[in-house]
């Protein structure tokens, strides 16, 4: 090969490998610096930004302060880029004028563009939350939340679960429509939509996505629907003269469709039938845990739902239905306006392995390291294709928890809990190799476990941590019992400064051999005894995370944020691809707390940078060399 031919050859290699790079980076929310501003006293300021997963590694900013209205002061606050954590505490404000705070990026000693301004009121209270007012339909209580870039400005909406009066699947009796609303962070009301009769109010019935599904910058909402669904701009699904709701307050007849309604405005974009169907309605028990069927829709109508990126790149949303017995999940893609199947998956009846595997919940994540996502449906793990990877044969349970939870290990673990009955015998906890399904450690043999978490909760141990109910005590990734248990068994959040997680449980925030570090005065969790918040997401400043609650008075929600100073500077955790999907199926069932995909904790290594490509309006998806400049 001569000089030229070998240099022509070099040149193509490089290029099929930009192009390859190019194809497999996920398409993800194209976020603004997403500023906060918290008064802390008298004359103190916490402010703090978030960086982007895209950021180069030398990238500093500077902090600006504006000040008053008619005639406005600008100063800027630090004498020299800053390079460490994304966070400033303003001791100099005039607090009696309005005070706007904004960043500015440095990249090579250039300062580049400028944020979003967040604004603080004259004489704005001491208090380290925002507060969203409500406009509650009558007879409705806040609910489950989750948040995505409606109108693609870069910044965060609401969409809001306002739930009525609800009835588990067992129970008869009748329920109010489930009605879901979207907020701006500033309490604006930008669409409501009203489920109708046809659809029941439960834990198990509605579970709704939020992402941005056809790469046009804005999110969707995803939900399953019926006759007589009312959009957000007035529009009805199919014929709202059908009632389906029979004497005992169960909907066993009657069309299920599935729509995709528009983030800017709740409009229904497409609707198709929901796959799969419920019949036949005594067709989804039998095998595992929570064996036998029934007739009364109680097993027919479990549904989980979530978002993964199935061809590693664009992300699909898949619907799901049963986990007692058999289970189906349907993956769909929207593009283009249209709503296409792409796969189904369905173990069909007791003699599949796959069947009885499901969980209150499930999670996604690439657990084979190609780059596609798997969904990891409790016991049991389904392929980006919609073929089954493996199934553990451990059963149904309660709570999933799926990361690097071991770093001495490679790839991702899987920790959950499961119910054993009277017919089955067991372990209650297990921890399993997520790329392999083997099982690496029980725990709990033939008893039953209602709740249990993994988590890096002590900095004293390496790697992350198990507990469940009944554990009687702190066990580490080889099954040794290494202290005594946590105050909680229930939700998770990164809130102080360290990289180790905190415990989140109702309205109040523990650390392990600390204690209590924090309480959401004036407000409630959700969902009874799972005292579950409405969100606990990674939505402004820096890489820590936030917490939703509703008021006692259900009045209005209020976004907690933490203001702890902190060494670490890290992406927002919202540029993981995993923490984002997670955060997407957080509200489903049993809710679980989102994690990431790399081992966090005060021994980590550099967290890896993502291989993500970030999305603006108007840009096609399509033309990826252009969104990748």
């Amino acid at each position: 090969m001569n000089p030229k031919q070998l240099s022509r050859s070099i040149a193509v290699t490089v290029l099929l490998l930009v192009v390859t790079t190019a194809f497999a980076q996920r398409q993800m929310e194209n976020l603004g610096r997403g500023v906060i501003a918290l008064r802390q006293s008298t004359d103190s300021v916490f402010v703090s930004w978030r960086m982007s997963g895209t950021d180069p590694d030398n990238i500093a900013f500077n902090i600006y302060r504006t000040t008053g209205d008619a005639k406005i002061k600008t100063e800027r606050l630090n004498n020299s880029p800053l390079t460490n954590a994304t966070y400033f505490i303003d001791t100099k404000a005039n607090l009696a004028q309005k005070t706007s705070y904004y960043v500015r990026s440095v990249i090579k000693g250039t300062e580049t563009e400028s944020s979003k301004v967040f604004s603080l009121p004259p004489n704005a209270p001491v208090r380290n939350y925002l507060s969203l007012p409500l406009q509650n339909p009558q007879g409705y209580t806040p609910n489950d939340v989750s948040v995505g870039d409606l109108d693609g400005d870069g910044e965060y909406e609401i969409v809001l679960h306002q739930a009525g009066r609800g009835r588990d699947n067992p129970s008869n009796g009748f329920t109010d429509p489930p009605i879901f609303q979207a907020y701006k962070l500033d309490g604006t009301l930008l669409w409501t939509i009203n489920l109708g009769k046809n659809i029941r109010e439960g834990a198990h019935y509605t579970q709704f996505m939020v992402y941005d599904l056809d790469g046009d910058g804005k999110a969707e909402i995803a939900m399953k629907t019926a006759d007589g669904t009312i959009d957000g701009k007035g529009k009805v699904v199919g014929d709202s003269s059908k009632n389906w709701v029979d004497n005992n307050g169960k909907i066993l007849k009657g069309p299920e469709y599935f729509t995709i309604f528009s983030g800017p405005t709740g409009e229904a974009l497409a609707t198709t039938d929901y796959i799969p169907n419920r019949y036949p309605t005594d067709g989804w028990g039998g095998h595992g845990g929570n064996g036998g069927t029934d007739n009364n829709g109680n097993r027919v109508d479990r549904f989980l739902a979530c978002v993964a990126y199935l061809d590693g790149v664009h992300p699909s949303v898949i619907m799901c239905r049963g986990y007692y017995g058999r289970s189906v999940l349907a993956a769909w893609d929207f593009r283009n306006g249209k709503l296409t199947s792409r796969w189904v998956f369905d173990s069909k009846d007791g003699e599949n392995p796959y069947s009885g595997q499901g969980y209150h919940n499930l999670s996604v994540a690439d657990v084979d390291g190609d780059g596609k996502d798997e969904i990891v449906y409790g016991s049991m793990v389904v392929e980006d294709n919609g073929k089954g990877l493996f199934s553990t044969g451990l059963r149904h349970g309660d709570a999933l928890h799926v990361s690097d939870l071991d770093p001495s290990r490679p790839g991702l673990e899987v920790f959950g809990i499961h119910e054993i009955e009277e017919n089955t015998k067991g372990a209650g906890a297990a921890l399993y190799d997520a790329k392999t399904g083997k099982i690496l450690w029980t725990g709990n043999p033939d008893e039953d476990a209602g709740r249990g978490v993994s988590e890096n909760i002590d900095a004293e141990n390496p790697g992350a941590e198990m507990w469940w109910s009944g554990s009687n005590g702190l066990y580490n990734m080889k099954g040794e019992k290494i202290g005594p248990n946590p105050p909680s068994t229930n939700f998770l959040i990164w809130w102080d400064g360290d990289l180790t997680r905190e415990l989140l449980d109702g309205n109040h925030i523990d650390k392990y051999k600390a204690g209590r570090i924090f309480t959401a005065e004036g407000c409630t969790s959700n969902n009874g005894t799972k005292s579950t918040p409405a969100l606990s997401a990674d939505i402004l400043g820096d890489w820590r995370e936030e917490l939703i609650e509703r008021t006692t008075d259900n009045k209005e929600l209020r976004i907690f944020s933490t203001t702890i100073p902190t060494n670490h500077r890290m992406y927002t955790l919202m540029h993981d691809a995993q923490y984002r999907v997670s955060i997407a199926w957080q509200n489903v069932g049993y809710n679980q707390p989102p994690h990431v995909s790399f081992y966090m904790g005060e021994d980590m290594k550099k967290p890896p940078k993502p291989n993500i490509v970030l999305v603006k309006p108007g840009v096609s998806v399509a033309n990826k060399v252009a969104l990748r400049k």
